[in-house]
């Protein structure tokens, strides 16, 4: 038994859930989302609340029940919350900014580099070290971030790059003469 699986979603007042087969769509106040639940999971509805369950005692009904009633979780807290990342840039002369509909970054290559914002996600620079990403869906937000992050990593040294607000970066030492 799944213990996350067997805990019922709960549905707060503002957001409208349709379950239809094995799609579950998900509108509230900042947007709406949608997933297709896999074969071996059946979703219903009792008591204002959302209730995964295995539909055969399988081994991979078993695995996903967990999964899906996560997903289904995230979809309804990224509709009335939303979700938020933020990055850091630490180094000399590395700095981000928005410019239209791209985030451009300064990382200390011979170009800068033009991130395409996509579509559903918000990015603010508050400062020219800050970069903030956010949206509805948690899988994209962290996404975008793992990308935008991989354009330079925090490296051990000097801790330069671009890196998570709450990651902490485990410095090495130098060279000893």
């Amino acid at each position: 038994m799944s213990r996350i699986g067997k805990q019922p979603v709960s549905v707060p007042s503002g957001v409208n859930v349709d379950l239809a087969g094995q799609e579950v769509k998900v509108k509230g106040p900042k947007g709406a989302l949608s997933l297709v639940l896999v074969d071996e999971i059946e979703a219903t509805r009792e008591d204002g609340k959302i209730l995964i369950r295995p539909r055969h005692e399988s081994r991979r009904g078993r695995a996903m029940w967990g999964l899906q009633r996560t997903l289904v979780n995230n979809m309804i807290r990224g509709v009335i919350d939303g979700y938020t990342e933020t990055l850091e840039i630490n180094g000399v002369g590395y700095r981000a900014a928005v410019q239209g509909k791209d985030l451009v970054l300064t990382l200390g290559y011979s170009h800068e580099i033009r991130y395409p914002i996509p579509e559903g996600i918000t990015i603010k620079t508050a400062s020219p070290t800050n970069i903030q990403i956010s949206g509805v869906d948690k899988r994209e937000v962290g996404q975008v971030a793992a990308e935008v992050r991989s354009y330079r990593k925090p490296e051990p040294y000097k801790g330069k790059g671009i890196k998570y607000a709450a990651e902490k970066i485990l410095r090495k030492e130098g060279k000893k003469k």
